[in-house]
């Protein structure tokens, strides 16, 4: 797959693609014209007497300091060099490769004043599998992320170190090797950029990793709210619950769509159900489910609405020109606004409010079926021998202790703010932060399902009736790769398994849900197999 810039914003299928899956980017005849427009105007406005701000004079609070025409290369590369400040473990691979495109989208439109050159050198390096190592700390959220960025640029500029990617035996099997910049390129046969005025602030000045990070994250829940119903569905027949609250007339008096979403997937997948039918009579006295079971759609559905969201917020910065100052169609350069990330960071806090309450109602429903007063006649932490085995008590635990975090997590960055280059940048949005966290977030959920999963599926082997066509097929694709209930064995093993099987997409297509696999897959085009291969 190739992405062309230029002609049109990029989708997130298109972001998830390069980032993810290494399609390749060029630039349109269009963008490649807008560059070459756009820096007329700069080159126009170096040549002037008056100071214009990053052409001719500082950054930041040194705005007012005048920079003579012989020192503006060095004052945009000691920007990039000074900038490229981040510490920490390093950002992943996907991350960076999401950073560099989005970067490089907001070069193409034409609003940034940068040279052709430049902006094909970023594409290049792209295509080229050139990675800058980045720390995960470094970027406030405002004024663009600065450090992350500043990496990229550097290593534009032939500076810095990179990761290089090197193809293994296997089609999907790739490592790479760490480079000095400059062999990096060169290996590529591509020539680092001697910065000219505005470049290194045109590099520097965007959201855009925090937009890479959601983007990712939107692509992941596509798949874990599916896998989230699934596992409700799955403790909801386990637990011998009844699947009238997800009726849709009961959807209809409170008509949010992610909550119609859920409670349809929901009562699809426990539709013919033998352990459902089993205990609808009038001999069954109870009134009504716990909450964890009864208002799942409400929760789940919440995250659903929550992500749509997140999702058009995305759409929206995917389609912004972000620098400061920008060079506007009427050949005006203006400082502006734009590169804080307020928007983003608000929706990447609220999809880790509502990751945490997912899996909070996940761990809940999973250690019902542990608890003998309220499993309804299951063994004991669903154990082969209580007593000498354990059986599931520690999976929860580790629920448990993934919920923790997850709620910790969810207290939002955005609402922080640490003032910044000697109080000219006096509000920031922490949106970077809140990025790193959501990624964490996203991780722990998909294992809190599965465990969920897998403790339901125990639970469901456990009854005498058989499970519906749907969960039943999920527990016997599951079988092949976790065993059923028997002694007590090496349990991280099983977890693990579980993890690939359900985060993976395996557990969705089992249950059947092929109409919404399919509709997914034509999004993502060939990244579902490559995914499911990989055990993403």
């Amino acid at each position: 797959m190739t992405v062309v810039l230029g002609d049109s914003p990029l989708t997130r299928h298109e972001v998830v693609q390069v980032a993810r899956f290494d399609a390749r980017v060029e630039l349109s005849a269009a963008a490649l014209a807008a560059l070459d427009a756009s820096r007329a105007v700069i080159d126009g406005l170096a040549a002037d007497t008056s100071p214009h701000y990053g052409i001719s004079t500082g950054f930041g609070a040194l705005a007012n300091t005048a920079i003579a025409p012989e020192d503006r290369t060095r004052l945009q590369q000691s920007l990039i060099r000074s900038h490229a400040a981040s510490s920490g473990e390093e950002i992943e691979r996907e991350v960076v490769r999401g950073l560099m495109l989005l970067r490089l989208q907001t070069l193409a439109t034409g609003r940034t004043g940068i040279r052709r050159a430049t902006a094909e050198l970023y594409a290049g390096m792209l295509n080229a599998g050139i990675h800058p190592v980045i720390g995960e700390y470094g970027s406030l959220g405002c004024s663009g992320d600065l450090a992350p960025l500043s990496h990229i640029a550097l290593a534009a500029m032939g500076e810095g170190t990179v990761r290089v990617d090197r193809q293994g035996d296997g089609p999907l099997e790739l490592s790479t090797e760490l480079l000095d910049a400059s062999e990096a390129l060169s290996r590529a046969g591509l020539t680092p950029v001697v910065l000219a005025e505005k470049e290194g602030l045109a590099l520097v000045n965007g959201t855009d990793g925090m937009l890479a990070m959601l983007c990712l994250a939107l692509a992941d829940l596509d798949k874990l709210l599916d896998t989230a119903d699934l596992a409700a569905a799955m403790s909801v027949e386990g637990l011998l619950g009844t699947d009238a609250p997800f009726a849709p007339e009961l959807m209809a008096l409170r008509p949010h769509p992610g909550q119609a979403a859920s409670a349809a997937n929901i009562a699809a997948l426990l539709a013919d159900s033998p352990i459902v039918a089993s205990h609808k009579g009038p001999e069954d006295t109870r009134v009504q489910d716990a909450y964890s079971l009864r208002c799942a759609p409400q929760v789940h559905g919440t995250a659903r609405d929550t992500a749509a969201h997140a999702a058009r917020v995305a759409e929206i910065e995917l389609a912004s020109a972000i620098d400061n100052p920008v060079v506007l169609p009427d050949g005006r350069v203006v400082s502006n606004g734009n590169f804080h990330g307020a928007p983003v960071a608000a929706v990447l806090d609220f999809l880790a409010i509502s990751i945490a309450d997912v899996a909070s109602m996940s761990e809940r429903r999973s250690d019902r079926f542990l608890d003998p007063a309220r499993s309804y006649g299951l063994p004991p932490f669903l154990a082969h021998d209580p007593g000498v085995d354990s059986g599931l008590m520690i999976a929860q635990y580790t629920q448990a202790g993934i919920v923790s975090e997850l709620k910790r997590l969810a207290v939002p960055a955005s609402a922080d703010s640490i003032p910044s280059s000697a109080m000219q940048e006096d509000h920031v949005s922490m949106g970077w932060g809140a990025a790193r966290k959501l990624r964490r977030a996203v991780d722990g959920l998909g294992r809190v399902l599965a465990i969920e999963i897998m403790t339901a599926a125990r639970g469901i082997e456990l009854r005498d009736d058989a499970p519906g066509p749907r969960t039943g097929r999920v527990i016997e694709a599951l079988r092949r790769l976790v065993p059923g209930v028997g002694p007590d064995r090496f349990l991280a093993r099983d977890i693990e398994a579980s993890v690939a099987f359900a985060v993976g997409g395996g557990a969705l297509i089992e249950a059947g849900l092929v109409d919404r696999i399919e509709a997914w897959s034509a999004r993502e085009g060939e990244s579902f197999q490559v995914g499911i291969e990989r055990g993403q």
